[in-house]
């Protein structure tokens, strides 16, 4: 049988809520975040932020299809440096400052 921990998402919330608000409860690396989004824009992407996920899409794409040359190469520079947490971003952003 599953079991089911249950807890207050927050104890007090700040700034306004109204009826169109979006309360938003995720957590990342071990760590309970709340965010609020009060009116989001609901219209179509502008050209530049389509040129921004194409561009991203392309770096993850080039990641995706590494070998194990590059990998190594990738992980290498992934130790000596202390920005990036994750072997995947590091990768991801070396790829995207190609572009």
């Amino acid at each position: 049988m599953s079991k089911i921990k249950l807890e207050a998402p927050f104890t007090s919330f700040r700034g306004k809520i109204c009826k169109h608000t979006q309360i938003i409860y995720k957590e990342m690396y071990g760590t309970k975040f709340t965010s609020q989004v009060c009116n989001p824009y609901t219209g179509d992407p502008t050209a530049n932020q389509t040129a921004q996920r194409t561009k991203m899409a392309t770096a993850v794409a080039a990641v995706n299809a590494l070998d194990a040359t590059a990998k190594a190469t990738y992980m290498a520079a992934f130790k000596k440096q202390s920005k990036y947490k994750t072997f995947r971003g590091y990768a991801i952003a070396q790829e995207y400052a190609k572009l």
